[in-house]
């Protein structure tokens, strides 16, 4: 499995402490960088690397180490901490001692905690590893510090953590895999979750989370499909009928007091000199929780403190492309957004998923989604918005089980798309509840209740609105 370990430190690592955790090895080890300066690697004599480390991170938003290491995880203090992550080279155990001792050598110096706390070559930090003689395996050319196979079909990735986050090291493995028409295949034991963001991320591209099981060897963490190894990836396993089983151990599951809200909308903007993007989240957010995100980024964990400038201005660097971040909140309420920004020949669109969870005897504030749709049709162009609510984990982790389906409770349209369907026919549905309009007289949308966020009648109903508003 994985060989990951994170130094969390108190203090901004520095060059003298970054030196002194690079000859945990000893003084006969190379170092080389690569991904343009940002990742340092500790080399055997051959140039082969040992042990990756990524350009420190300041975390600047409250609870995230802990919401993906587990509680505790952070150092103690109210203050901002470092996240300093080496990843050793699978199959050679001294280089898990090596990252180790890395990692333990910076909170020494610094201040801070290692994950796991644990991990080999922690203890006894102050004297080098042994690793003299030890080389590592050949790197294929095209292979990223996170990968750990590589072939013709997929870049394999194993992981061995509590929530395997979207990290910028696995973002850059699913570009790459993505602009070399291989699959991204993570491989985790059964007690893994995915954040997430993760999630999102495997299921909108040709990905897979592959669990290790005792009954059936692998099987898919977000179907439930039994795999196979074959020709350079995992593949459905499938049997002399030509259909493949569901494993036991996805289709054990309970049923949970635990919900997640889910809302979805799309908005779009005139390509005014003066745009700043991020309005419409902040909106939903201050709607739905009471105050603004508590931080965002561009992948996890979330180091920065919420800024729609700062997000604006990363969005135009990027331009004409698209720009894909996240948001997060506090750890009282746990909430998670994914943000696309895309330009288009009219202007631009920024595309949301916000999730937000709930425990057992906590409510969803559905009373304030009709006013929440109000307001982006009034004041950030809303093009449509889906609500949902589904059976799952407060903490909105995915585990290797089966969940619900998400149930559709609500939809809005946004002014464009009512004059498109015609405003008599946005008015008039045939739906029990009549529509709610939205903003002004002149270019109005409408919300329209859809069931209770429950049953499955309200698959039914969104259907047959989407068939009416487009006149089938």
């Amino acid at each position: 499995m994985t060989k990951d370990v994170i130094a969390l430190t108190e203090r901004m690592p520095d060059a003298t402490s970054v030196l002194a955790g690079l000859l945990a090895g000893g003084p006969d080890l190379r170092v080389e960088t690569t991904g343009e300066g940002a990742v340092i690697q500790l080399c055997d004599a051959e140039g082969r690397p040992l042990v990756s480390i990524e350009a420190p991170l300041m975390l600047q938003v409250p609870g995230e180490a802990d919401r993906l290491l587990g509680p505790g995880a952070a150092p103690a203090g109210d203050g901002p901490a470092w996240w300093i992550e080496a990843r050793a080279t699978t199959g050679v155990p001294e280089a898990e001692r090596l990252a180790g001792a890395f990692a333990a050598r910076l909170t020494m110096l610094l201040g801070g905690r290692v994950w796991p706390p644990d991990a080999p070559g922690t203890t006894g930090a102050a004297r080098p590893v042994d690793v003299s003689g030890i080389t590592a395996v050949p790197v294929p050319a095209a292979a990223q510090p996170a990968v750990d196979m590589l072939t013709d079909q997929a870049a394999i990735v194993l992981q061995d953590r509590p929530v395997v986050p979207m990290t910028s090291w696995l973002s850059e493995v699913l570009r790459a895999t993505v602009e070399s028409d291989r699959a991204l295949q993570i491989v985790t034991p059964p007690h893994c979750r995915l954040s997430l963001a993760t999630r999102q991320l495997l299921q909108s591209t040709p990905s897979r989370w592959v669990v290790q099981d005792e009954r059936c060897g692998y099987y898919d963490g977000l179907t439930g499909a039994v795999l196979r190894w074959q020709d350079g990836a995992f593949v459905p396993d499938r049997g002399e009928d030509g259909e493949t089983p569901v494993a036991d151990a996805f289709a054990e599951t309970a049923r949970t007091e635990e919900r997640q809200l889910v809302v979805s909308f799309r908005t779009h903007h005139r390509p005014e000199a003066d745009l700043v993007l991020g309005g419409a989240l902040e909106a939903a957010w201050r709607a739905l929780t009471g105050g603004p995100p508590a931080g965002w980024g561009t992948a996890e964990p979330a180091g920065l403190a919420w800024s729609r400038r700062q997000l604006t201005d990363l969005a135009y660097r990027r331009a004409p492309e698209p720009t894909w971040t996240m948001a997060v909140g506090t750890p009282d309420r746990p909430a998670l957004a994914t943000l696309r920004v895309e330009r288009t020949p009219d202007g631009v669109e920024e595309d949301i998923t916000l999730t937000l969870g709930y425990g057992p005897g906590e409510r969803p504030p559905l009373d304030a989604l009709p006013a929440l749709a109000g307001e982006l049709v009034t004041g950030y162009g809303l093009k449509t918005m889906v609500c949902q609510l589904r059976e799952a984990r407060r903490d909105l982790t995915a585990p290797p089980r089966f969940e619900r389906l998400p149930v559709p409770y609500a939809f809005a349209l946004g002014a464009e798309g009512v004059r498109e369907a015609g405003r008599d026919r946005a008015a008039r549905t045939p739906l029990p509840e009549a529509p709610l309009r939205l903003g002004p007289e002149s270019r109005p949308g409408f919300f329209y209740a859809l069931g209770d966020g429950e049953s499955d009648e309200g698959w039914g109903a969104l259907e047959t609105l989407i068939r009416h508003l487009r006149g089938a």
